[in-house]
Formats: C-alpha cells, sequence, structure tokens
C-alpha cells in the first residue's frame, strides 16, 4: 500500500518549470510530484504528431531532471499497463493511491483542463489548491483590471503599460528610440533574390527518449497528421537556451525588417523557433526578453528588430492570455460573422492548386511550424474570406502546431484570424487580396492563379474571396472605421463585376463544400 503523502503535486505537459512556485516548499519525505501521459490529449484535436512527440519527449525529460534533484515523481507513461487514457480518471486513481491532504496544481493553459481538475477534487473531495503561474509577466487578475470599464480592448495600449511596468525598452516612462512601435519598419519583403545566407537554425539530433517517443507515435497514433522525419525541436531547458542564444546572434538582426516575408521552402526565415519552448515552460520570457534588450544595448541588434520581437513576448503573449481567461468559457462559442462552412479537405493534405496554401500546409505537416503571417494571412485568410466555421478553424490549428496551447492558440485563431469575437481582440479584420502575399513572397510566381484578377478561370481564390467577402459583410462592417477604404473600393465596383465575382464565389465554395474536415 502507498504511503499516504501531504501534497500531491500536479504537473501538466506544458509547465516544464524547475523553478515553478508549485515545488516551493517541497518535501522528499512528504511530497509526491505527479505527472501522467493520457491519450486524450493527442486525440481530443487530431493532433500532429510532432506535437505529440515533444509533447511526450519534453515530459520525460522533465520527468527525469526532477528526479535527478531528489524529487519523487510518479509518472504514467502513454503505454503503461492499465493507462486510463485521460486525466480524469487518472487522477483519482491517484488519489485513491496516494490519498493526499492536498493537491497542488500551476493553472492550467486550458479553460477544459482547468475545470476538469477543479470538478474533479470537489467529487474526491479532496482539497485543491491552484497556484497562479508566474511564468507570465500579467496575471488573470492583473489583465482584468486592465480591461476594467473600457469599451475597446487593443494590444498597444497594453503593450505600452507592460512596457513601462517591467521597465522594457524605456527611460523613465518613455521609449528608447522615441517611439513604441516599430511596426512599420518590419514588413520589408525579401525581393526578387529572396533571403540572402540564411544562417542554418539550431536543432537537435532526437535521442534516445526522442526516438522512442516517435517510435511510440507512429505505432499508437499511425493515421494522425503530419511528419516526424524534420523533428529537432528542443525538448530541455538546457536545448531552450541554446536556441535562444542562435536566435539572438545569428537571426535577430534581421529579425525586424524580415519578419512578414515568406519564401518558398524556407520555414524558418529569420524567426526565433522559441514559442514551443516558451508554451511548455523550458524558457522563461523574462530571459528571452533581457536577452533581446542586452542586444540592442550592445550594438548587436538594431531598434526595430529588438523592439518587433519584444513585442510579440510582452505584447502579444500576455495580452492573448489576458483575453482568454477573460472571456472563457463562452468565448470558444463566439461566431459574429455566422461563418458555417466546413475546413476544406486540403486543410489535412496540402494537395490544392493554390501555391500559397500548397507551400504553407505542406510545410506545416511537414515541420509542424508556420511563422504568424503564414498563419494569419495565408492558412487564416483563406479560411476567414470562405466563411469556414471558426471552431473548426481553431481546432485545426491547435491540432497541428508543436507550440499550439489553447490560452495563445485560440485567441490568435477565433479573435485575430477569423475575426469571430467581433472586434474584441482585433480592430478591424485581416483581409486582402492575392496581391498581399504576391508582394510578402515568392509564392504566386509560377502559380495557375493570377492575384490580380477576382474573376475568369486564372482568377486568384484569394482576390475572388476578398471582394465577396466585404459584399456580404457590408453592413457588419460599414461602422469600422478601419474598413472605410476596403467598403469604398467594393463599392466603385459596377454591378455587373460584383454579381460576376459572386457567382465566381460560390463556385470557389461549392468546390470545397463536400470536406468532411479531418480525413
Amino acid at each position: 500500500m502507498a504511503k499516504r503523502i501531504r501534497n500531491l503535486i500536479v504537473v501538466l505537459g506544458d509547465q516544464l518549470d524547475l523553478k515553478s512556485s508549485v515545488f516551493d516548499g517541497f518535501e522528499r519525505a512528504l511530497d509526491l510530484v505527479w505527472m501522467a501521459e493520457v491519450d486524450n490529449e493527442s486525440t481530443h484535436v487530431w493532433s500532429h504528431k510532432a506535437r505529440i512527440v515533444l509533447f511526450l519527449s519534453a515530459m520525460r525529460h522533465f520527468r527525469d531532471a526532477l528526479r535527478k534533484k531528489g524529487i519523487n515523481v510518479d509518472y504514467r507513461e502513454l503505454d503503461a499497463t492499465g493507462n486510463r487514457g485521460n486525466f480524469a480518471d487518472e487522477f483519482s486513481a491517484a488519489v485513491a493511491k496516494y490519498k493526499p491532504q492536498r493537491i497542488k496544481l500551476v493553472e492550467p493553459g486550458e479553460w477544459r483542463i482547468r475545470n476538469l481538475f477543479l470538478t474533479r477534487a470537489d467529487e474526491l473531495d479532496v482539497e485543491l489548491d491552484l497556484l497562479p503561474d508566474d511564468h507570465f509577466l500579467c496575471s488573470p487578475e492583473e489583465f482584468a483590471e486592465h480591461a476594467r470599464g473600457k469599451k475597446q480592448l487593443r494590444m498597444e495600449y497594453f503593450y505600452r503599460e507592460m512596457r513601462r511596468r517591467h521597465g522594457v525598452l524605456v527611460n523613465g516612462d518613455e521609449p528608447l528610440g522615441g517611439d513604441w512601435n516599430f511596426d512599420s519598419a518590419n514588413r520589408k519583403p525579401f525581393g526578387k533574390s529572396g533571403p540572402q545566407s540564411l544562417p542554418h537554425h539550431r536543432g537537435f539530433r532526437p535521442d534516445a527518449i526522442t526516438k522512442a517517443m516517435m517510435a511510440l507515435v507512429e505505432k499508437r497514433f499511425p493515421d494522425h497528421p503530419g511528419s516526424l522525419s524534420k523533428f529537432d525541436w528542443a525538448v530541455t531547458a538546457r536545448q531552450a537556451k541554446q536556441v535562444l542564444s542562435d536566435f539572438i546572434h545569428n537571426r535577430l538582426p534581421c529579425f525586424g525588417d524580415f519578419q512578414d516575408a515568406m519564401w518558398t521552402d524556407e520555414p524558418y526565415l529569420y524567426h526565433s523557433r522559441l514559442s514551443a519552448a516558451l508554451n511548455l515552460k523550458l524558457i522563461n520570457p523574462r530571459d528571452v526578453i533581457r536577452a533581446a534588450e542586452a542586444a540592442y544595448q550592445d550594438g548587436s541588434a538594431p531598434l526595430n528588430a529588438v523592439e518587433g520581437f519584444i513585442r510579440q513576448i510582452l505584447g502579444w503573449r500576455e495580452y492573448v492570455r489576458g483575453i482568454y481567461w477573460l472571456n472563457m468559457p463562452e468565448y470558444l462559442q463566439r461566431n459574429a460573422l455566422q461563418a458555417r462552412q466546413p475546413l476544406p479537405d486540403f486543410y489535412w493534405t496540402a494537395e490544392t492548386d493554390m501555391n500559397c496554401l500548397r507551400q504553407t500546409i505542406g510545410q506545416t505537416l511537414e515541420y509542424g511550424y508556420a511563422h504568424h503571417i503564414q498563419r494569419l494571412m495565408v492558412t487564416g485568410l483563406f479560411a476567414l474570406l470562405m466563411g469556414v466555421d471558426p471552431r473548426a478553424v481553431h481546432e485545426w490549428y491547435l491540432a497541428v502546431y508543436v507550440d499550439a496551447v489553447e490560452w495563445v492558440e485560440l485567441p490568435n485563431t477565433l479573435g485575430m484570424s477569423q475575426f469571430a469575437d467581433g472586434g474584441l481582440m482585433a480592430s478591424k479584420p485581416y483581409v486582402a487580396t492575392g496581391k498581399y502575399i504576391q508582394r510578402m513572397s515568392n509564392y504566386c510566381d509560377g502559380c495557375k492563379f493570377d492575384p490580380a484578377l477576382a474573376v475568369g478561370d486564372n482568377a486568384c481564390p484569394f482576390t475572388t474571396l476578398y471582394w465577396d467577402f466585404l459584399k456580404r459583410h457590408e453592413e457588419d462592417l460599414s461602422s469600422n472605421a478601419r474598413m472605410s477604404l476596403q467598403l469604398a473600393n467594393m463599392r466603385r465596383k459596377g454591378a455587373d463585376e460584383k454579381k460576376a465575382i459572386s457567382v465566381q464565389a460560390k463556385k470557389v465554395r461549392n468546390s470545397m463544400a463536400s470536406s468532411t474536415g479531418r480525413r
């Protein structure tokens, strides 16, 4: 019979932080860490194989790191005999086995999981201490205070507040360089010659643990999407620090100029590849921000690059988490534009004649990765223009990206990408014709579709659906000042042209209407 313990310390797969407050006061003779791998966390959305491997490998490495520190860990492996396949039942079994006086759990990154543990602890009549996640720089309570009384929430003002509060890139209360935001300097395309002398990214050859997880996933989830052939993600805190160092020295100087640019067969470009390590808590955002700020101070990276990168972490990352916890669980049901189309099957296969989508989705399936503009202005834009159900879009993004945890993925997808929250997250729908993709990439080179055309056999579906989107949602968007120019351009089109666009848009939708979602 297992010895009764004082604290059963629950550590989830996105809480792999050795300095977490959940370990404060840990006593080896009295306390026990409990971790579990369960099928349901790989199947509640149809998860990419690389996403599953990343979580499992990082969890097992973390388990071993805890044990090396002398911390006792009860670890339930996915293929262990009798594994019940879900957190609720595995947790119940652990409570029955150890009869702890108290459960300690850091705030989960998903409302579903938070509710699961709260509900089951109540049913089992065991005390649950839900601890704040001090990985972040803004608590949900602090964000709620920031939001109190505001008719609209805008990241820019939150970001300025965070810069001042944490003393990042400021001189007193004023921003270094005189501007809070250098976004206008960070939208350069590569030009016809493409990116020059890209440094090789810092990756990691799978070790024995990772190889075992790859074999397990291929055996247990053979029909899940994605490939493991390019898996080289950081799965330990030490590796995450090496990725940060590589980015700061080799990519950050060019990141600002080209953060929005895209290029054929170049998945990473000047991006950091740190989001997965950050979201699993393998590295602390404070360390990342300090390293970027130091690069500006020592002259190794320009201010526009450093500010643009820090804005993603201190601004967007903290902002979307605040939006998530302020509005869940009802946020998941929002569908302001009443979008009902199914997600096209090619999102799971990359089998489409549209080269930009074939490139972005193909890259996603191969690597489990796409950068923010590929997500927002290629896959996200097409789903928005098509009128795909935002819940289906959310579930796809949560499934296919290795860095996807719901608190960060859901607001970015449902709010920023799909405008399904009606403008809570973003001030306007981010819609554009295929000309935007042509300007920011070489994806249109050799594509059968012409981004300048909205009708005809060679018309770009992005361009067709863009004008149709504005026409269909004219009334919804007419009060949005930031959409006034786009709506005015649409209204200037003649009746015959508008009708031809509507007919062509219907053909595009009908050609994908037989989609069944995942394959």
